[in-house]
């Protein structure tokens, strides 16, 4: 069983689930009327086999990083729960089922952007996080292009809605992971991550950034509604949740405390949830 434990742990299970959750929404919103096929199913199964080997592997390319971590120390690799070779096996093996799933269960170019979030995730995002605070740019690439996958599934091709989404998605992590930085930037630092927060001593860049994104963020989570995919309800609630994030950011920004950035964190979470569950449950078609 703990063998077991392990190999759930290594795809990052929490993450994994907000792959799904952005997956299932950029289905549902392209979907006329939402209807759960087995091309649903597909979808989102390969998406899950894709975002879990692709975690993954992240871990065995930065076993050696972790180790130097307290936030990230007890994971298998870093504990040798698992071999680097079992690790790597898993993690493989998961990412082709599931490009395989998504090419025959649903259409190709949903697996080919599974397959250019899990390059770009793991040979451009990962090698950047030891080389420049830029890393935070580059991965909230890879971490926005789920709900394009559902998009596509669900219609065969891209539109300008799922680059909405993309937006959404992407402008979200930046000030979701400033706050992740910034509360463990001691351990980033340790381990040669050169995080904004860690070159930033005085947290200056780091507060513009979050107070930027967060503004930039609100504007666009309101194109859902003035492009028709949602309803008035949506508008309204994404301006409200928009204004509680950008205030939560803003006393981040200003106070650049631990304890701050900590409530940033959870403002995020709580945050993107609501607002794309608001989108789904008031799409108008």
């Amino acid at each position: 069983m703990k063998k077991i434990d392990s190999y759930i742990e290594l795809t990052k299970p929490r993450l994994t689930s907000l792959v799904i959750f952005t997956t299932w929404l950029g289905f549902a919103l392209a979907s006329h009327p939402m209807v759960y096929s087995w091309k649903f199913f597909h979808t989102i199964v390969g998406s899950w086999l894709v975002a879990a080997g692709a975690a993954a592997l992240n871990q065995v390319m930065e076993r050696d990083l972790d180790a130097l971590m307290r936030r990230t120390m007890n994971r298998p690799l870093p504990q040798h729960r698992l071999g680097v070779s079992e690790a790597l096996g898993f993690g493989v093996g998961l990412c082709v089922i599931g490009a395989l799933e998504l090419a025959l269960g649903v259409n190709l170019l949903t697996s080919f952007l599974s397959l250019l979030t899990l390059l770009s995730y793991l040979f451009v995002y990962t090698p950047l996080k030891t080389r420049t605070s830029l890393c935070t740019l580059i991965g909230a690439i890879p971490g926005a292009i789920p709900p394009m996958m559902g998009w596509t599934a669900a219609t065969g091709h891209l539109a300008p809605q799922a680059w909405v989404l993309f937006a959404i998605l992407f402008l979200w992590q930046l000030p979701h992971f400033l706050a992740i930085a910034w509360m463990y930037r001691e351990d980033y630092a340790r381990a040669g991550f050169p995080m904004l927060p860690v070159i930033d001593p005085n947290g200056g860049s780091t507060a513009r950034m979050i107070l930027l994104y967060t503004v930039v963020l609100i504007p666009v989570t309101l194109m859902p509604a003035r492009m028709g995919v949602t309803g008035v309800s949506y508008f309204f609630g994404a301006l409200t949740l928009g204004a509680g994030f950008l205030l939560c950011g803003a006393f981040t920004a200003v106070y650049r405390t631990a304890m701050h950035a900590r409530r940033l964190l959870l403002a995020s979470v709580i945050y993107l949830p609501s607002l794309l569950t608001w989108m789904a449950c008031n799409k108008t078609v």
